[in-house]
């Protein structure tokens, strides 16, 4: 479905007809897709805002170029453990935080 027309509309409709509805396996595919992509780019901008090259991160999470290349580009989705290690080798941590109702 083209959307550069310029015109207002609901992308929920949007979002149905071109992945199918919510909880649909290929709405779920590509939000899943989404997801990597979206991990892919913050891991890809901590390792530029901590100027290191994709080698060195590599090195640092024990792991190769490649590997960090594709997580970067969303193509594959890191292991609990290697995302631990990614994160921890760019000087940063993850906080999971309860919400306060």
């Amino acid at each position: 479905m083209q959307t550069n027309d310029h015109q207002i509309r609901n992308y929920d409709i949007v979002l149905d007809e071109t992945f199918g509805k919510p909880g649909s396996p290929e709405r779920a595919k590509a939000e899943e897709e989404a997801y990597n992509f979206y991990s892919g780019q913050i891991l890809q901008d901590a390792r530029k805002e901590a100027k290191i090259s994709q080698m060195e991160l590599a090195q640092r999470a024990n792991t190769t170029k490649n590997y960090i290349s594709q997580i970067e580009k969303g193509i594959v989705t890191p292991s609990v453990g290697m995302f631990y290690r990614i994160i921890a080798a760019l000087g940063m941590r993850v906080e999971i935080v309860k919400p306060i109702y």
